[in-house]
């Protein structure tokens, strides 16, 4: 794991860490193994989500905090930021249901509306996963970590990510997500798997081929030469039904 240490921290930002714990309450009542969520559950609760993205927005990273401290700080923010976005205009079908009408959308997103606060300045859940975690942190293994509140999202882990097992939480999403038959078909011969590793292939290629590194995560290993495919992507809202 590697940070540049550009984006992630704030200059003006105080030495107090966030206490991750009332997240991990919230997530351990209200989202199953699976990694549904009970946004029902969560509604009621809201003071609860509230206070914890209000600790995020007043307690951003600041130099002192190790690159571990820093990444569990953001995946957590933006997992419970999309939390609360759903909570606040629940009950929806999906989370593209928040975007604005735009005759170009991909302009113009709600990923891209920036509607939250971290240490004084305006964020929009973009800014935390493509000009910090992907920019500023070397770490593929991310993109099962980050939920997007949609079926076919790596699931919400019902737990914090911490500093201390950080390391382990993510080669624990990572295991999951990869072997989920339903989310990626692995074969020795043949896969097809998650949009994620199209979208954002670079990610998982540098230094090594896309099956190389599922191969560090897959139960079945996969050939070299196999074929690669695929599935599309169900933005169905990720609740427990």
């Amino acid at each position: 794991m590697a940070c540049t240490g550009k984006q992630n921290s704030f200059a003006s930002a105080n030495e107090q860490k966030p206490n991750h714990s009332l997240w991990t309450d919230l997530l351990q009542k209200h989202v199953n193994k699976e990694g549904f969520v009970n946004y029902k559950g969560m509604l009621k609760d809201k003071d609860k989500l509230n206070a914890y993205t209000r600790e995020l927005s007043n307690n951003p990273p600041s130099a002192s905090w190790t690159d571990k401290e820093k990444l569990a700080y953001w995946i957590n923010a933006y997992n419970a930021f999309t939390v609360k976005l759903i909570v606040d205009n629940y009950p929806i079908e999906s989370i593209k249901d928040l975007n604005p009408t735009l005759a170009i959308p991909t302009v113009n997103t709600v990923w891209t509306k920036k509607w939250f606060q971290i240490g004084g300045e305006d964020f929009s859940l973009d800014r935390i996963e493509h000009k910090i975690l992907r920019k500023d942190f070397e770490e593929p293994r991310i993109h099962f970590a980050v939920n997007c509140a949609s079926f076919s999202c790596p699931p919400l882990r019902n737990e914090a990510f911490v500093a201390e097992k950080i390391d382990r939480q993510l080669d624990e999403q990572a295991r999951q997500f990869i072997n989920d038959s339903v989310r990626n078909k692995i074969a020795k011969d043949k896969v097809t798997i998650s949009q994620i590793f199209n979208w954002f292939k670079g990610d998982f290629t540098k230094g090594q081929s896309l099956i190389e590194f599922l191969n560090r995560y897959a139960k079945t290993k996969i050939n070299a030469d196999a074929d690669v495919n695929h599935m599309d992507y169900n933005w169905t809202l990720n609740e427990i039904k």
